[in-house]
């Protein structure tokens, strides 16, 4: 047990040496200790010859001090079981440190300079002074070396004080605990108080919670432990004689020091570090705050983070376990090696490869290097390095050289240049700014990493490496690129990933031999000069700032990645006449892109794989065709319509995926995609799919293969065969998985599913499917996964359902499945099966009629959720007579890791299986503290769990209080059910500690929340090691239980509702989205090594980031539950987040990242929105994620936050007051939607009816659009993101899209202030919307803040509102209603006066908002007409209205009273100065610089002049008599050959400068167009008639190709 606190203070005034009266019996009881063991036979130890009279020339006798080992041990006379007595200790001021005397010399000098190292007593025969450098020879000769300038110091996160700083005397106390201890003694010690200049030196580290004194854990070899009180300038010189006297157990045995084990590894501390602020320092990089008391965290088990042990010098494995079976590849990594084993100086010479990481106290001497003559490879990461060891540099042989993750801040002194053949040099992940000027004498270096680090500009020396091959310079701050790079001519690989590079150079042009360039998260903006080079293969360079795409592709690039870009356009510029481009991966998805060129596309025939999601395209061209070698097609999450119809010519395609989009069929010619094995194209509107005309008669193939009473189907077809033969279309044989889910497909539109023969995995699920045909499983035997979720079936047919062996996973759910057919037990390798939110209902021990999950013991995943209507009990009498097993219980099924039983009826004797590690069991209701919620999840690919959720109602026994959280990892890669289930079993009771030390006035959630995490997590490193067996004590313990428990770990979320606060807590890729009145609202934070904050806190850390994006190049998550071997960098520290429900609150969606790596979130939004049960919402999130593209493990909740408030009445269809067309009339109006072709839309509420009566109408028009289309490139994607906004707004505000006119907007409300609250969400919205950069760099959509608050951004529309009752009339052709009369009119003039951004309101709309918004006015006769939803929606953005006064309409008489209206936040638009009212394109389009067009126009008369055959150089620029004369000698040096012609291009171009209006610079670039092209063109004919001159005839082939280029010129 532990002792009680013995406090130990410095007295300065004690003499050194003295020794209290409590001490001295404690000395006296030394001599009673037994002696040490016998030592072991000599066979077994290596014999150390420590004769000092026989180490002449080695020792020099005449200054040895005088033997004394009981005056200078230290140490006190206690061992584990006996506590000291001693009550005060003294530090021994001076006494720190070795004798300044010169007793040992260096042993590699020659003999007559030999001296013993000074202070030194004896010779350590393992290791010869490994990181000291070898001393210069002194004007004497003497040769000794200087102790007084170690060669090694301690990183500066080890709280290292700098060599001459000022060493203070602290005061520190001892406090000793001893666990193997009986009994406990207290005794005070009087306190004696800091120096004022330590006080001081404390001021700045007040604000960080320092108290002044911090407590660290110190362990003793046995495990045993003693806390030290000490403040954070207390080194382990100091500290080291009061650890003597309290923790060494024997004077008598070989001396200890403090060493510090974390990340795996295990280091001796040096004398100058300071334990307290390395505790203090790892404590905030895991994630712990001041305000939990820093200084008290120390005396706790922290093991998990690091370990103080203060031992023997004695470390690591015997020698005798060092067995190595062979030594031309030796690896040492973490070994805690202090010195080379001796077993390897015998073989040295056969070294190959010798890897020391992770070592930190390991030492190199110089007589092992040098007897290494063959070594080629040394690795010397995480070796705590801060220099490099000197000994290095003597390693002639040496090829590779890793010093990757060290502390290394220069190589200054490495001398490095010593080694010739030096090939491959790792740098990452170190200290250094800067390289050493002998860099360019690396001739031979090939490979050189200097990712993370702090660069913030290519060192110059790089560029002269002339053979480096591979350069990784990733995650700097390298703001640019030196021109002087091109001179890496032999450059193979260039990464440059996580910078801040915003242009690639020029010069880069030169770089010939470059293959690959990772240029990806930097700022470029254009890679034409790299796209051109001749053997660039892969240009990796998404995630930048690229908004156009004119490139010209080099000849053999194959991989070109532009995704995550505002790319708006791609136009490929001819390359090489003759050579076709040989790009075969092309990624532009996450772009901006509204169409695909098609002669670009046509272009690239050798394309192979084609990536264009998340863009805005309408249509792809018929020139898709042409790419006969494609063979994946992914254009999701689009605008398409169609498909092309030449798709049916791409007969190597294998994957088509074009999931949510736009598409109302699939093309005919699509059968004759002999290769094609997954079509997705879920997410769309498609009712139906036709087999192409002659391909095979349907009506007999159908007949065939589901059966049909027609009886000439034999006479017909003759057999199987025929059908199934050559007419047979070329798709059946091939498909295997056919994802077609959320459709508008009908039970009549499965008859071609018929033919699919090789179907492995068929998606229906959210389609209009009411009723399967009866053999609809006949032909589907090789399936294995089935989705029938979502639709409207009423009943399984059972016709060959029983020949489906294959099938393994089958979703049922959010049907109306009534019975279950006992078909389904037939199905053997049944292992997932979900029919939850059905109607069942039936006997679940009739097993003869019905099914029973007993007979499918193969299942591991069962979900009955939702079915309220179905009973689990045992049946007695059946159990009786038939004396077999009871039906009901679920014991057969050994393997069942996920059963879900919520709102099922249970009986009270039914055996429900209990949970456990591999096992989760729901039984609860879908209903927590009057909130509805609803869980969905798939096991994936795993055969474990590795994510689970916890719900926890009346949380500390309070009906305002709950809890939702979910722990695991989405992959069953680094996952754990173990880790996972004790994260669920712990949190509330952690959670509920931490609340409760708040007490009841704090209102700190947040840091219990951090609290939690942070302590569930040292409790979780508890739980795995002490159930394990490993002894956290030794460095040699299991590596494999180091390997299962350290690299494993679980992301958490955790959601705590009280009141109506809502607190998210996550660390990890699992979040939470709240639905606001629709719109999609982050709650969280997505923890990716990626994001450049994450990369911050990792590189400060000590961590770093891979190009892959993964932590250490280990996992792909920067917070974490676990991963011990990676914390503090890996740490959970969660991101909190308090958000105040209100009624505008819909639902919570909460789920890992296999939701939101394939859903986004708006998306996910829109999709349960659909649904009112959040059950069959989450469901529905997750089937929508299998049908994505997801594969692991996935878990959704949907929480339904709006219970908490009252409910309102629901929304009804209200129609206008006093309607003037019948109400039948307006309802089949209604009722006779037009067919909707959008799905994004699709997904909202239903339009509302055509208001009728007193409405309001609403005109919008963007302000300069005109010139926008003209002269903008992203004027077509802006569009479709305004019309997207304006009709989702629509649907969220009830209101009723009359017509559109170009990008105008004319809607109607049956209420005002309906219509003004859509007008105030538009205006919202656009700001937050994702306009194209081109958009944004012009004058008319640029970003404009008013007090760090943005009020115009993008698109700027005009909105008017005006009531009153018009004439009502369906159009007869688009069946729509229209609005005529002179209230419409007036509408359209209210519009037509409104500016850009501003709502302009006439008299009457002002009226209704006094009345209900502002209260400052009487009720109109329609005020009892507004939604309350509405005016609660209003009243929170606030409005601002600034009256205009009486305006006079254009065509009309009486003038309109108006006022100009804005959202609280955006009022400041207000004092903008209106733009012209007679606009230019100036505003409109990008704006280009005088500068541009000079370089233009440089550009136009060197190509001139190239047509002329000569060569246009400018004139040098002459200044003065100097640069004259350094001209002239230039000149004389290299004259000019007769065919260039320097001149001044100023004298060839028209003047412009900076005065030039707009309109003169448009004609000037129109001039300098015209001119380029008639000098191209010229040129193209003279390469022509060049080359039909060097084969003696005409190339018809290539003046084909030269006039088809020049035709546009030439027209």
């Amino acid at each position: 047990m532990p002792s009680p606190d013995l406090s130990f203070h410095p007295t300065p005034t004690t003499p050194p040496g003295s020794v209290s009266k409590k001490e001295r019996p404690a000395r006296k009881k030394k001599a009673s200790y037994a002696p040490p063991p016998v030592p072991p036979p000599k066979e077994s130890l290596y014999a150390l010859d420590t004769n000092l009279n026989e180490m002449d020339g080695i020792v020099d006798l005449s200054v040895l001090p005088p033997t004394n080992f009981e005056s200078n041990s230290p140490g006190s006379g206690f061992d584990s079981s006996h506590r000291s007595s001693s009550d005060v200790s003294s530090m021994q001021y001076g006494s720190v440190g070795t004798s300044q005397h010169s007793v040992f010399s260096n042993p590699f000098l020659p003999g007559n300079q030999r001296r013993l190292a000074p202070g030194a007593l004896a010779f350590d025969g393992r290791r010869i002074s490994p990181k000291a450098r070898p001393p210069a020879p002194t004007p004497n000769g003497s040769g000794e070396v200087d102790r007084e300038s170690p060669s090694w110091t301690a990183p500066e996160s080890w709280a290292v004080e700098k060599e001459g700083g000022e060493s203070q005397a602290p005061a520190y106390s001892s406090e000793e605990e001893e666990l193997t201890s009986a009994k406990q003694q207290e005794q005070p010690q009087q306190h004696q108080s800091p120096r004022t200049s330590q006080v001081r030196s404390k001021k700045k580290r007040a604000s960080r919670g320092s108290r002044g004194l911090y407590k660290v854990r110190i362990y003793r070899a046995n495990n045993s432990y003693h806390v030290v009180s000490c403040d954070l300038t207390v080194t382990v010189a100091q500290l080291t004689p009061q650890l003597n006297k309290k923790l060494l157990l024997d004077p008598g045995v070989e001396p200890h020091k403090l060493h510090l084990k974390e990340r795996g590894r295990e280091r001796v501390l040096a004398p100058t570090e300071r334990p307290a602020d390395i505790v203090r320092r790892r404590l905030e990089q895991a994630g712990y705050d001041v305000a939990d008391g820093l200084d008290l965290l120390g005396a706790d088990d922290i093991q998990f983070l690091l370990k103080f042990v203060y031992k023997s010098n004695a470390l690591g494995p015997p020698e005798e376990e060092m067995q190595f079976d062979t030594f031309d590849l030796v690896d040492l990594t973490s070994r805690s090696l202090r010195a080379v084993p001796v077993a390897l100086y015998g073989h040295a010479e056969a070294i190959v490869s010798l890897n020391l990481s992770r070592n930190p106290m390991l030492e190199i001497p110089l007589d092992f290097i040098q007897a290494c003559t063959t070594l080629r490879e040394l690795r010397l990461s995480h070796m705590a390095l801060k220099k490099v060891p000197q000994s290095v540099r003597h390693c002639q042989t040496l090829q590779w050289l890793d010093l990757s993750c060290n502390r290394i801040a220069d190589l200054e002194d490495a001398g490095l240049q010593h080694i010739p053949q030096l090939r491959h040099l790792k740098l990452q992940n170190n200290r250094m700014d800067k390289l050493p000027f002998y860099f360019p004498h690396l001739r031979e270096l090939r490979d050189l990493n200097i990712s993370n680090n702090k660069f913030t500009r290519l060192p110059a020396v790089v560029c002269e490496l002339r053979s480096l091959v591979d350069l990784d310079a990733s995650f700097n701050s390298l703001t640019d690129l030196p021109d002087e790079l091109g001179q890496l001519s032999q450059l193979d690989h260039l990464i440059i990933v996580g910078n801040q590079v915003s242009k690639i150079p020029d010069a880069c042009a030169n770089l010939h031999n470059l293959r690959v360039l990772d240029c990806r998260r930097n700022h470029i903006t254009d890679i034409s000069v790299v796209c051109r080079l001749p053997k660039i293969e892969q240009l990796l360079a998404d995630h930048n700032s690229m908004h156009a795409l004119d490139v010209s592709f080099g000849p053999a690039l194959k991989q070109l990645d532009g995704s995550h870009n505002d790319i708006t356009q791609l136009t490929l510029v001819p390359g090489p006449l003759g050579l076709p481009y040989a790009l075969t991966t092309l990624n532009l998805s996450y772009a901006k892109l509204s169409t695909l060129d098609d002669l670009a596309l046509a272009q690239l025939t050798a394309l192979e794989v084609l990536l264009i999601d998340h863009n805005s395209i309408r249509s792809l061209p018929e020139s898709l065709g042409g790419l006969s070698r494609l063979k994946h097609l992914s254009c999701s999450n689009n605008h398409l319509y169609a498909l092309p119809s030449t798709v049916g010519r791409l007969q190597w395609l294998e994957t088509l995926e074009a999931h949510n989009n736009d598409l109302s069929e699939l093309p005919m010619s699509l059968w004759n995609c002999s290769s094609l094995q997954v079509l997705n194209v879920t997410s769309n509107v498609i009712s139906t799919w036709s087999l192409p005309p002659g391909s095979i008669d349907l009506e007999v193939a159908v007949s065939h293969a589901w059966g049909s009473s027609v009886s000439l189907l034999s006479e017909r077809k003759g057999s199987s065969s025929s059908i199934t033969g050559s007419a047979l279309p070329a798709l059946a044989s091939s498909l295997e998985k056919l994802y077609v889910g959320e459709n508008s497909l009908t039970a009549d539109s499965l008859h071609p599913l018929a033919l699919l023969k090789e179907l492995r995995v068929l998606n229906l699920s959210f389609n209009n499917i009411q009723q399967l045909p009866t053999s609809f499983f006949r032909n589907l035997t090789q399936l294995r996964e089935l989705y029938l979720s979502g639709n409207h079936i009423a009943a399984i047919p059972t016709e060959n359902l029983q020949h489906m062996t294959n099938l393994e996973v089958l979703f049922l759910n959010g049907n109306k499945l009534q019975t279950l057919p006992r078909e389904i037990s037939k199905l053997t390798k049944l292992s997932v099966m979900d029919v939850g939110s059905n109607v069942l209902k039936y006997n679940i021990n009739n097993w003869e009629f019905d099914w029973n999950w007993n007979f499918n013991t193969n299942l591991r995943y069962l979900n009955l959720s939702g079915n309220k209507r179905l009973e689990i009990k045992p049946d007695m009498n059946h159990r009786q007579s038939r004396n077999q097993q009871q039906l009901s219980d679920f014991s057969s099924l050994t393997q069942l890791r996920i059963l879900g039983l919520m709102d099922v009826t249970i009986g009270m004797q039914t055996n429900i299986p209990d949970e456990s590690e591999d096992r989760r069991v729901r039984t609860s209701m879908a209903d927590v503290n009057g909130m509805a919620y609803g869980i969905a999840d798939t096991l994936g690919m795993t055969e474990h769990l590795t994510m689970i959720d916890l719900v926890q109602p009346n949380f500390r026994a309070s009906h305002e209080e709950a809890i939702f959280a979910m722990f695991g990892r989405a992959s069953h890669i680094a996952s754990n059910n173990r880790l996972t289930k004790f994260l669920h079993d712990s949190f509330l009771r952690v959670f509920a500690e931490e609340l409760a030390k708040l007490g009841p006035t704090s209102d700190d959630v947040p840091a219990a929340l951090r609290r939690s995490f942070l302590k569930l997590n040292k409790l979780l490193h508890d739980y795995l090691y002490s159930t394990s067996g490993r002894k956290m004590s030794h460095v040699s313990a299991s590596a494999m239980n180091q390997t299962i428990h350290d690299k494993i770990g679980a992301s958490g979320i955790v959601l705590y509702i009280v009141h109506r606060t809502l607190y998210v807590a996550n660390a990890g890729n699992a979040l939470a989205v709240i639905s606001r009145q629709g719109i999609a609202h982050l709650i969280s934070r997505k923890h990716d090594p990626f994001d450049r904050r994450e990369t911050a806190r990792i590189r400060a850390a000590e961590g770093w980031v891979s190009p892959k994006g993964f932590v250490n190049d280990e996992i792909d998550v920067s917070r974490s539950f676990g991963f011990y071997y990676l914390l503090p960098v890996v740490n959970p520290q969660p991101d909190v987040f308090r958000y105040e429900l209100n009624p505008q609150d819909e639902f919570v969606i909460v789920g890992n990242r296999g939701l939101w790596d394939y859903v986004s979130y708006q998306t996910a939004v829109d999709i349960a929105r659909k649904e009112r049960d959040p059950m069959i919402a989450a469901q529905k999130l997750r089937d929508f994620a299998i049908s994505y593209g997801a594969e692991g493990t996935t878990m959704i909740m949907v929480i339904k936050v709006s219970d908490l408030f009252p409910k309102n009445l629901p929304h009804e269809l209200q129609l206008s007051a006093d309607p003037v067309i019948p109400p039948d009339l307006i309802w089949s109006l209604a009722n006779k939607k037009a067919r909707i072709i959008n799905r994004d839309i699709s997904r909202l509420d239903d339009e509302v009816p055509p208001p009728t009566g007193h409405l309001a109408l609403v005109f919008t028009d963007i302000r300069n659009s005109t010139h926008l289309w003209e002269v903008n490139p992203g004027m077509q994607s802006a569009m479709v993101l305004h019309n997207n906004l304006l009709r989702r707004q629509l649907r969220f505000c009830r209101g009723y899209e009359v017509k559109t006119e170009g990008d105008a907007f004319m809607c109607s409300f049956p209420t005002t202030l309906a219509a003004l609250w859509w007008c105030m969400s538009v205006q919202m919205e656009l700001l937050k919307l994702p306009w194209p950069l081109e958009i944004l760099e012009c004058e008319d959509g640029k970003e404009i803040v008013d007090k760090e608050i943005v009020i115009a951004r993008g698109l700027s529309l005009r909105m008017g509102i005006h009531c009153g009752q018009p004439v009502c009339e369906p159009d007869p052709v688009t069946g729509r209603m229209d609005y005529f009369g002179p209230m419409v009119n007036r509408a359209a003039r209210v519009n037509a006066v409104a500016a850009g951004g501003q709502i302009m309101c006439s008299a009457d709309v002002i009226k209704e908002i006094n009345a209900r918004i502002l209260d400052a006015g009487p009720d109109t006769e329609f005020s009892y007409l507004q939604p309350a939803v509405a005016i609660d929606a209003i009243r929170a953005m606030g409005v601002q209205i600034f009256p205009v006064g009486e305006v006079k309409l254009k065509g009309l008489e009486v003038p309109e009273n108006l006022s100009v209206l804005y959202p609280a936040s955006l009022a400041a638009r207000q004092t903008l100065e209106p733009f012209e009212s007679a606009p230019t394109a100036s505003g409109s389009r990008v704006q280009f610089s005088v500068e541009q067009m000079r370089e233009l126009g440089l550009l136009c008369v060197r190509l001139e002049t190239l047509a002329m055959s000569r060569v246009f150089r400018p004139a040098p620029v002459r200044k003065g008599s100097i640069a004259s004369a350094s001209g002239q000698s230039r000149g004389e040096e290299v004259p000019d050959s007769p065919c260039v012609i320097r001149d001044d291009p100023s004298l060839y171009l028209p003047v412009m400068d900076e005065s030039s209006s707009d309109a003169h610079l448009t004609t000037v670039l129109h001039s300098l167009s015209l001119r380029i092209d008639n000098a191209l063109t010229k040129l193209a004919f003279m390469y022509m008639s060049d080359v039909e001159r060097a084969r003696g005839g005409p190339d018809h082939e290539m003046r084909d190709k030269i006039m088809e280029l020049c035709r546009p010129i030439l027209l």
